[in-house]
């Protein structure tokens, strides 16, 4: 029994999954209609080659979407600000890239008269959950197809062979059979030798950072510009967010700084095992905690750390489209207003060190730290303030109790 004709708006990257996904829809929703969403957001893809290759393959109409801007300062900057890191290590690149392609293939669908919405998520990984939340926020109305979770393909393998037998053109092939995620923050490795978790993943794996081995001898002083919290300037002069990126990446990746190898928590309950890059994002994670340092009083750093944990969790999770998100921005973009200051990093071998943080806003005095006794101190004050903290201490010692 076949499905009726719809127009279906796919999310189309040109990669194995998608590729196939048009010929499967033609065949098995005869008569419809494909909408192909492109969205860049910093991949670096040869989109003129791809709208050929989706029309190739059976698409109807091909929309390109330059997102790359807005995914920085809509997405990455509040993220990053928020201070989210998963699982100890993971910097959120692909998590925070699917609300942004999610939300502009609605509204594609939405433009073009589509009654349904398409992706190439497995049943298995968080993706499909961070799309499909996102279209429950912003088009409960319209059919999702989630082909992944309908065919009787069940490997890549699989997905290759079907790819030769309806003459899709793929680069994967079972010998190079990776699962890339890229964006102009990161770039994500699954997929062959990396499902076993005992391996090391392979020089030649990678992409974005150069080796250890391999990168300079000396190493190189970068100065970055924070305003609030939002990374503004390289150097002492102000630039664009897609340039600064773009300069970080570079800079950082030849000095190998923003690799790691994760055995992750998916959100669907099972262990995952993947390699990220992440040199840009690296150094301005740990540029920023040293403005933060400077310039955000205790109480607040130690509330915006824990509520860090809670944000990485809601954008790993797929919820960025909900009133927690959008509560937890106005904290954290409080908590930063006066993260304001430049931070001197030292790129080295695979580091990203501080070499020294200044802020006009900073809450550190030199009066107060020092070792030579001020009038801004009294340290006679001191002795109150430990009998008052080690009255409970003290007076569990007097009576006995261990």
């Amino acid at each position: 029994m076949s499905n009726p004709a719809l127009k279906i708006a796919l999310a189309y990257s040109g990669g194995l999954d998608t590729s196939i996904i048009i010929p499967w829809l033609k065949e098995h929703y005869p008569g419809s209609q494909i909408v192909a969403v492109i969205a860049d957001v910093g991949q670096g893809d040869d989109y003129a080659q791809l709208r050929e290759k989706a029309l190739r393959t059976g698409a109807d109409e091909v929309v390109v979407a330059d997102l790359v801007e807005e995914f920085i300062t809509g997405y990455i900057w509040p993220t990053l600000k928020a201070g989210c890191i998963y699982d100890y290590k993971y910097l959120l690149g692909t998590s925070m890239a699917r609300p942004i392609i999610a939300k502009k293939q609605v509204e594609v669908a939405l433009a073009t008269g589509c009654g349904a919405l398409a992706h190439g998520c497995t049943g298995k990984g968080n993706d499909q959950v961070r799309f499909e939340l996102t279209y429950k926020a912003l088009a409960p109305h319209l059919q999702v197809i989630a082909p992944w979770r309908d065919w009787d393909i069940v490997s890549r393998e699989d997905a290759i062979a079907y790819a030769h037998k309806h003459n899709v053109p793929i680069e994967q092939t079972v010998a190079k059979i990776y699962s890339r995620d890229e964006n102009i923050w990161h770039i994500s490795h699954e997929g062959g030798i990396l499902e076993d978790p005992a391996q090391e993943p392979p020089e030649d794996m990678w992409v974005l950072t150069r080796s250890i081995a391999d990168a300079p001898a000396e190493p190189e002083y970068i100065r970055i510009g924070f305003e609030a919290g939002v990374p503004v300037s390289l150097e002492g002069k102000k630039v664009g967010p897609v340039e600064l990126l773009t300069r970080l990446n570079e800079r950082a990746g030849v000095h190998g700084v923003g690799r790691i190898d994760l055995v992750e928590n998916r959100f669907v309950g099972m262990k995952s095992h993947g390699a990220y890059e992440t040199p840009g994002g690296t150094v301005l994670v740990t540029a920023l905690r040293e403005i933060e340092a400077l310039t955000v009083d205790r109480s607040t750093a130690e509330m915006k750390q824990q509520l860090g944990i809670e944000y990485a969790r809601l954008v790993y999770n797929g919820l960025w489209f909900t009133p927690l998100r959008e509560a937890l921005d106005a904290f954290v973009n409080r908590a930063l207003a006066h993260a304001t200051g430049e931070v001197r990093m030292k790129l080295y071998k695979g580091h990203a060190l501080v070499a020294g943080r200044t802020s006009p806003e900073s809450l550190y005095s030199d009066k107060l730290a020092s070792f030579t006794m001020g009038e801004l101190y009294d340290q006679k004050d001191a002795l109150g303030f430990i009998n008052i903290v080690g009255l409970p201490i003290k007076m569990q010692a007097l009576l006995g109790r261990k």
